[in-house]
């Protein structure tokens, strides 16, 4: 069980995550926030942030073989880079309809895939 609410709490990070990073340009890109300073857009994105930091320290805790989860620090570390960008690319091609998937992006993902493979190796 820990398992799984370790990975719906990354996902869920991820999620904020990605709007913290990347929202703004698609406010830009929209023409709501093309006039806004750049203090503005990054208090915007901490704002955001912080929802992201709310699901991945509980994640990471939960997570964690020293607090009774089931992952070591670096299994903890591959999945969240695999959830992160899983998540990027959904987002990012939904958001950004100019930014197509390509097949290196694919072949990109599959080597992050053997690295989750790898990293649970005994």
């Amino acid at each position: 069980m820990k398992a799984i609410l370790t990975v719906i709490l990354l996902v869920t990070s991820n999620i904020f995550m990605t709007f913290a990073w990347y929202g703004h340009l698609k406010l830009q890109e929209m023409k709501i926030s093309t006039g806004w300073p750049l203090i503005l857009v990054i208090l915007l994105s901490w704002g955001m942030a912080f929802f992201e930091y709310c699901a991945q320290v509980p994640a990471n805790r939960i997570g964690f073989n020293g607090n009774g989860g089931p992952f070591n620090i670096m299994q903890l570390k591959v999945i969240q880079e695999v959830i992160s960008l899983t998540v990027f690319t959904v987002i990012v091609t939904v958001m950004f309809k100019g930014q197509a998937l390509q097949w290196n992006h694919l072949a990109a993902f599959l080597c992050l895939v053997a690295a989750v493979f790898f990293v649970f190796l005994k």
